[in-house]
C-alpha cells in the first residue's frame, strides 16, 4: 500500500522499537535472495497496511540496504522517528529454510545501525507523539546485550499510560548466554499488557506445564500487569488468554498452501492489534490499556480471528507479504474457521 501526496496519514497510535535487517534467504540452487526483513520492521509494515498509523523508532543505515528498508517502510505509510540515515550498517540475517518452510536464522549484528539507539532516545521519539496509545518491542531486542536500551524504555513508557506489547520471539540459537537471554525476555515481559508466544518460546523461555495451553496459561498468571497473551501454534491455530477468565482459539478450515513462514507472526499481531485498536474508537472508551483490560469474549474471539486471517495471507506468499486490513477481512469472512 502507498501513500499518495494527497492522502494524509492516520495519526501515529503505534511505536515500534527492534531490528530491521536483510533476509539473506538460501534458495534450492544455493543462492541467496535478499529481503527486507526483521520482526519488528515487518510488524511496522503490517501494521501500517492495516490502516494503522505506526512510527518506526530506531535509525537505518545510510548503506544501499538501509535506504532499501526506508523507501519500503515509507512506501508502506510508516513515520520515520529519525528519518537522516546512520553511518553504521544494516543488520543481516541468512535464512535456511526447511522442508516445511521454517526459516532457521544466523544473524550478523555487531555494530549495525538499528543498535544505534538509546532509552532516552526512544522515550524522546514516544513524547513527540500525541495520539501515541502502543509500543511494541521484542524478538532480537530482548537480547541481554541491549537490556539497559529497552527495559528502562518499557517501564517509562508503561508509567506513561501507553500499552505496552512484547513479542517474545526467541533466536535462541545467536544468543551467546542463554540464561542471560531468558532473564532479559522475562523482564520485559513483565511490563507488558500484551505477550505474544509461540509454544517454541514457552519452551526455550522453560515455562512450566506440559503443553503450550499450560505454559500459556502460566506465563499469564506469572506476569500480574499482563491482561492478555496470545499463543501461537503454527498450523495449528492461536489462543487468545485474558486475565478476566474469556480463552478464545481459532484454526483455519482448511489446510493452506504455505509459501513459507517468514513474517507470519508478525503479520499475526499486527492483525491482533489493529483489530483491538478499533474497539476503543468505536465505543468511545479511554486508553487502549483500559480497553485491553477490559475486553469481552466477542471482541476477542473477532481479533483472534483477523490475527488468524492476518498471518494466513502471508504465509501463502514467498517472504513477509503483510496483507491490508480488507483483504484480512474479506478472508475471514470467506473462510470459515474452526472457533472455540
Amino acid at each position: 500500500m502507498t501513500v499518495s501526496a494527497t492522502h494524509q496519514p492516520p495519526t501515529v497510535q503505534v511505536a515500534i522499537a527492534g531490528e530491521a535487517l536483510i533476509d539473506l534467504i538460501r534458495r534450492p540452487d544455493g543462492s541467496y535472495l535478499p529481503c527486507l526483513g526483521g520482526a519488528l520492521y515487518n510488524l511496522c509494515r503490517a501494521l501500517a497496511r492495516q490502516g494503522v498509523g505506526t512510527q518506526y523508532l530506531n535509525p537505518l543505515s545510510r548503506d544501499r540496504f538501509g535506504r532499501e528498508l526506508a523507501a519500503q517502510l515509507v512506501a508502506d505509510g510508516v513515520h520515520l522517528a529519525q528519518p537522516e540515515p546512520v553511518q553504521q550498517v544494516t543488520s543481516l540475517a541468512v535464512v535456511n529454510l526447511n522442508a516445511h518452510g521454517h526459516p532457521d536464522y544466523a544473524f550478523y549484528r555487531e555494530g549495525v545501525a538499528d543498535r544505534a539507539v538509546s532509552a532516552h532516545g526512544l522515550g524522546a521519539a514516544c513524547a513527540a507523539l500525541p495520539d501515541l496509545q502502543v509500543v511494541c518491542t521484542g524478538a532480537l531486542a530482548l537480547d541481554a546485550r541491549d537490556a539497559t536500551t529497552y527495559l528502562p524504555w518499557l517501564a517509562a513508557q508503561r508509567a506513561a499510560g501507553h500499552c505496552v506489547v512484547v513479542d517474545a520471539n526467541l533466536r535462541p540459537s545467536v544468543m551467546p548466554d542463554m540464561a542471560a537471554y531468558r532473564r532479559t525476555v522475562h523482564a520485559a515481559l513483565a511490563h507488558a499488557h500484551l505477550i505474544k508466544a509461540s509454544d517454541e518460546d514457552l519452551e526455550h523461555l522453560a515455562v512450566p506445564g506440559t503443553n503450550a495451553l499450560e505454559r500459556a496459561r502460566h506465563l499469564l498468571a506469572t506476569n500480574p500487569q499482563a491482561h492478555l497473551l496470545a499463543l501461537t501454534l503454527g498450523a495449528h491455530g492461536a489462543w487468545l488468554l485474558h486475565r478476566n477468565g474469556v480463552d478464545c482459539f481459532a484454526q483455519e478450515g482448511q489446510p493452506l498452501p504455505v509459501a513459507d513462514t517468514v513474517g507470519a507472526g508478525d503479520s499475526f499481531l499486527a492483525g491482533l492489534l489493529a483489530h483491538l485498536l478499533r474497539q476503543p474508537q468505536a465505543a468511545g472508551a479511554g486508553s487502549f490499556a483500559q480497553c485491553v483490560e477490559t475486553l469481552s469474549d466477542t471482541a476477542c474471539q473477532q481479533a483472534l480471528r483477523h490475527a488468524l486471517a492476518s498471518a494466513s495471507l502471508c504465509v501463502m506468499e514467498p517472504g513477509c507479504v503483510p496483507p491490508g486490513w480488507e483483504a484480512a477481512v474479506d478472508w475471514a469472512h470467506k473462510r470459515p474457521a474452526r472457533m472455540g
